[in-house]
């Protein structure tokens, strides 16, 4: 089965929580605290594997989780942290934040990996937070949740050259024809439901990758018939093949085909259809093609026509000769613009305040990264580490702001799903 698109959600490793532990021997039966930190919960890693071909190995699998850090001990020490997870997806993946549509990673190259959700850091253990002044505290903390996303991942394929057109048009037949891939090719509209690979070998010993795409109809653009699954897989190639029948083997008309195209073409992406194009007139063998081709030329006088013959394998050579030769000119570059990024978004607010504070019936409920991550880390069965946490929130604004926004002493107060009561 070929899948080239779906949507999972990761969780990464929760790190290991900090121990709280004093030093304990027979001669030093007052030791300082020597609580270790616990480890680093696992990431969730990507990992492209150029012997994929396909996303299937992850399409049953709805939440892919990392293990949690270990747990930091008494004597000094540390938990260790968890191994990583990596998830293997073929050359060619976009990864994608589901939530906004930004792009996270394009992975291409044989090897190359993404943090995809970065797993939690160990929380410390009471030795971590001794200071002149304070030479035993007795608390410490939780580790860090770990990062937790519902991700997007679509397969654009790699190649060189994309074979488009309507259905039926004779792009299959072309491809096997040129090269060692094996199409199924039958007297049938839409016969090619995924995208064909072919390696084309010149008598020079140049060579390319050629995909044969599923066919266009009207409205594909907008997703009809096969849409997107064809203008997605087109978006990585160098120079669009366009395959017409301009013997007319189904009475359609070659013009009115090549319009069709490039209207869905244009209406998908301007950068899909400011490739390099080149016409392959496809059908030679049959009798309306010369009438066609004149026509054809006459409407279109700037664009580079190759008559072929797939059945017959005739005008083959000038034409593999053409795209090699163009493609020697052609760069390779980014099909995603800058802004397409989430690390390029670009924040217009950057002074907002860490936290935001709102009144829901008679709770004040306070909202903020930092604040949750805090809350999270807090051992609250420790005295210290409740004082602690008290401490950080007041340092941070927040009292100061429930004060000025009409809060009382004694009013309920309420972060995540904890509740408790605002006093000194």
């Amino acid at each position: 089965m070929f899948v080239d698109e779906l949507v999972i959600k990761v969780v990464a490793g929760k790190g290991g929580d900090g121990c709280t532990s004093f030093h304990r021997e027979k001669c030093m039966p007052m030791g300082g605290p020597d609580g270790g930190n616990g480890g680093k919960g696992a990431d969730i890693i990507f990992r492209v594997d150029k012997g994929l071909k396909t996303l299937i190995d992850l399409k049953y699998q709805k939440i892919i989780k990392g293990d949690k850090g270990v747990n930091g001990k008494g004597s000094n020490r540390h938990g260790a942290s968890s191994d990583d997870i990596i998830i293997k997806v073929p050359q060619g993946t976009t990864i994608y934040n589901n939530e906004n549509g930004k792009v996270l990673a394009d992975l291409i190259h044989d090897g190359e990996e993404f943090i995809v959700a970065h797993g939690g850091r160990g929380g410390r253990g009471n030795k971590a937070f001794v200071t002149p002044t304070e030479s035993a505290p007795k608390f410490s903390e939780y580790g860090e949740p770990g990062e937790e996303r519902i991700i997007k991942c679509e397969l654009k394929v790699l190649a060189d050259v994309g074979l488009v057109g309507l259905p039926s048009v004779g792009k299959s037949t072309l491809l096997s024809v040129i090269s060692a891939a094996k199409p199924k090719i039958a007297a049938y509209h839409f016969t090619t439901l995924n995208p064909n690979l072919g390696v084309v070998k010149l008598k020079d010993n140049r060579s390319f990758v050629m995909a044969d795409l599923p066919g266009l109809i009207e409205g594909a653009s907008a997703g009809l018939g096969l849409g997107h699954k064809f203008l997605r897989h087109a978006m990585r190639t160098k120079v669009i093949a366009h395959v017409i029948d301009m013997g007319s083997s189904e009475g359609r008309n070659p013009i009115d085909d090549y319009e069709t195209i490039r209207k869905e073409i244009e209406s998908y992406s301007s950068k899909l259809a400011n490739k390099k194009e080149i016409i392959v007139a496809n059908k030679m063998d049959l009798p309306e093609f010369e009438t066609n081709l004149k026509l054809f030329k006459e409407k279109y006088p700037d664009k580079e026509i190759y008559p072929i013959s797939a059945e017959l394998n005739e005008g083959i050579d000038s034409l593999l000769t053409k795209l090699a030769d163009t493609l020697d000119t052609i760069k390779d570059e980014d099909i995603y613009d800058e802004a397409d990024y989430e690390s390029h978004i670009t924040y217009k607010f950057e002074n907002t305040a860490p936290f935001t504070i709102t009144r829901e019936g008679d709770i004040w409920v306070i909202h903020g990264k930092e604040i949750e991550q805090l809350f999270k880390m807090t051992k609250f069965t420790e005295d210290e580490g409740v004082v602690r946490f008290g401490r950080k929130l007041k340092g941070m604004g927040v009292e100061e702001e429930l004060e000025r926004l009409g809060a009382k002493r004694g009013d309920e107060v309420q972060i995540l799903d904890y509740i408790f009561e605002f006093k000194e």
